[in-house]
């Protein structure tokens, strides 16, 4: 009996081994351990029969079933480890030449973005930023747009609920502002607005810049004279600048801001429609009406407010002819900045 139980050992060891070697994956593997060194395993099941064995051959086979026991263990411990290399690839290989990283760039709009605040801060504005999701209050209400009033058609809003709308512009930060501060207001708010509308020249989520000053003693001079500053800093200093009348619900009067056209230098063609001259911004002196909304005495103070879309400007600026580009991700675009 003993000589018997000592060669079915042996055995047993051998189909064992024999078992892991063919053993591919870890649930291979853990299935041989199972079978052969787990509670009910054939190990297991052998080492049992010692109990009916003479007590002076007891321990030779002990020694024996434990040997075996030590030996299938540390071969499944080994044939995970290979495992595990196996399935990492190769060693790397360090004399092999490196990869060169990637070096990314700013893209186009947070650059004109940065360089227009840099201007507007040097002058002494503060920045600030809004909600992108606004009320129907802040976004027309109380900038002096009624339910029915027809500039409201100016602009293909897109309306979360009846009264809640994804901003057409940045302007609602003038009422929310005025709201939480006393004059002097000297503020820029850039950020994302959103309209339906999609072409080459207008995309559904587009970037602005709303700039407000309300103090004491502001004129239409100086809104002219911050204007033409910003023009010169970010355009160049021999670009020509105009002032044209136009409409706002909350300004008034109301001017858009023309430059000479950067393309053709003045002469015309087909960016600036042969006129010479490309709108940039609207602006104009904040109206009264506005005031009212905001508790500030339009008899003690006065301002202007100005917008402009940066997709625009940065259009002029770097020569761009469809604001598609911006948003498309093309590395060979992005690339050239």
């Amino acid at each position: 009996m003993p000589e018997q139980l000592k060669t079915a050992l042996s055995e047993l060891a051998r189909t064992a081994l024999n078992a892991l070697n063919l053993a591919r994956t870890k649930t291979e593997i853990e299935e041989v351990r199972v079978r052969y060194l787990g509670t009910k395993g054939s190990v297991s099941g052998l080492m049992r029969q010692m109990g009916s064995l003479p007590k002076d051959v007891r321990p030779q086979v002990g020694a024996l079933a434990n040997r075996i026991k030590d030996e299938l263990t540390r071969a499944l411990a080994d044939r995970l480890t290979d495992l595990s290399a196996q399935s990492q690839g190769p060693a790397l290989d360090v004399t092999l030449p490196g990869r060169r990283t990637r070096r990314g760039r700013r893209h186009p709009i947070s650059r004109t973005i940065e360089e227009i605040l840099g201007i507007f801060t040097r002058m002494g504005f503060n920045v600030a930023e809004g909600p992108e999701v606004e009320t129907d209050y802040y976004c027309f209400e109380a900038l002096n747009f009624p339910p029915d009033h027809p500039a409201r058609d100016m602009q293909d809003t897109l309306f979360v609920s009846d009264k809640v709308v994804l901003r057409t512009h940045t302007s609602p930060m003038q009422v929310r502002t005025m709201e939480a501060q006393r004059p002097p207001v000297w503020v820029v708010v850039p950020g994302k607005t959103y309209r339906r509308d999609s072409d080459v020249t207008h995309t559904p989520m587009f970037h602005q810049i709303e700039g407000l000053v309300v103090d004491q003693g502001i004129t239409f001079g100086h809104l002219k004279g911050v204007l033409t500053s910003f023009v010169h800093q970010f355009f160049g200093p021999d670009v020509p600048v105009r002032f044209r009348p136009s409409f706002f619900p909350f300004t008034e009067p109301s001017a858009e801001v023309d430059i000479g056209c950067v393309i053709c230098g003045g002469p015309g063609c087909r960016v600036c429609k042969n006129s010479g001259w490309l709108e940039i911004l609207g602006s104009g002196m904040v109206d009264p009406e506005v005031y009212k909304f905001v508790g500030y005495d339009p008899e003690q103070v006065t301002g202007f407010a100005f917008g402009m879309g940066i997709e625009r400007v940065a259009m002029l600026k770097y020569g761009i002819d469809d604001i598609r580009l911006f948003f498309d991700n093309d590395l060979r675009f992005l690339k050239q900045f």
